[in-house]
């Protein structure tokens, strides 16, 4: 009988147990939102290329910035770590289909999270993918703080897709975040016309 290879309790043949498959799920569907956050705190340092420094105050509980470390913090290097497992989780479950095309770190963490089933049950390194996908969130709360902020639900996209339809994503953005980009059609939402029409043409709800 194969055991949850977080924990080691007995999981019905599958490679991660319930609970464990849970959390897998949750931090799949938080990491965008924490890199992004991450992209918030951290800017160009005018020194010299590719240094950084923290534009809030705190960057963790209470511990000051290591540059050190947070030279592999970046929304870059969460994006290449969770690309690398959608296309091995893909070549172990279709072999004979060919590399997913280019996405970003959302798209590529929902794609994960849709095939968790599968992973737990028979992919053999989803314990290898499900730490490595927790270490990535670790980090990446050791510059935001924790809890990280919580995304604010503006609605769905309201721009025109290339198919000519309305991209109907949903749209949201941390707090104080003035310049949000649709996940799904890439619409840029940054002015107060952008803010306007968003809210106007929201879908209304049928009484």
């Amino acid at each position: 009988m194969t055991s949850c290879e977080l924990c080691g309790e007995e999981s019905a043949g599958r490679y991660l147990c319930e609970r464990h498959t849970v959390r897998l799920a949750r931090q799949l569907a938080d990491l965008p939102t924490l890199y992004a956050e991450v992209g918030e705190c951290l800017v160009p340092r005018r020194s010299g290329w590719g240094e950084i420094i923290a534009t809030k105050a705190a960057a963790g509980p209470q511990s000051p910035l290591n540059e050190d470390v947070l030279d592999t913090v970046s929304g870059a290097r969460a994006a290449e770590v969770v690309r690398l497992w959608r296309v091995d989780v893909q070549r172990v479950r279709w072999p004979h289909h060919g590399a997913p095309a280019p996405a970003p770190l959302a798209a590529d963490c929902r794609w994960l999270a849709m095939e968790l089933d599968w992973i737990a049950a028979h992919y053999p390194a989803a314990g290898d993918l499900a730490r490595e996908i927790w270490t990535l969130g670790a980090q990446a709360r050791s510059v935001v703080g924790d809890p990280a902020p919580r995304p604010q639900r503006l609605g769905t996209c309201v721009a025109i897709t290339a198919e000519g339809v309305v991209c109907g994503a949903v749209i949201s953005r941390l707090p104080g975040k003035t310049r949000v980009q649709c996940q799904w059609c890439g619409y840029v939402y940054e002015t107060g016309l952008d803010w306007m029409r968003l809210q106007h043409f929201q879908p209304q709800e049928s009484a």
